[in-house]
């Protein structure tokens, strides 16, 4: 659960991925799939976080369905997805 009231920027996830295989073929990628407010963050070999992009409004959306795509850079390359439940806790707006 993360406030309406967190601001651009504010980490929702932190998360590792891991390929068990050498060189260019372990190498790692992450990128989100549709339209959502928020992005993803390299913070170190294989370790991302999830972070605000935009200011957020539970009137409008209550929660996100969030899907994270990792990719390996071998040929061809493989992938596997994970979807994150981002429920927004409303602030008392008046």
């Amino acid at each position: 659960t993360l406030s309406e009231a967190a601001p651009p920027n504010t980490v929702v996830a932190l998360f590792n991925v891991k390929d068990r295989d050498s060189g260019d073929n372990g190498r790692t990628t992450c990128e989100l799939t549709g339209e959502q407010p928020f992005r993803i963050t390299l913070l170190a070999a294989d370790a991302y976080a999830l972070v605000t992009s935009e200011t957020l409004d539970r009137e409008q959306v209550e929660e996100y369905n969030v899907t994270v795509r990792a990719r390996d850079e071998g040929s061809p390359a493989l992938s596997a997805w994970k979807t994150l439940l981002v429920r927004l806790s409303d602030v008392n707006d008046n």
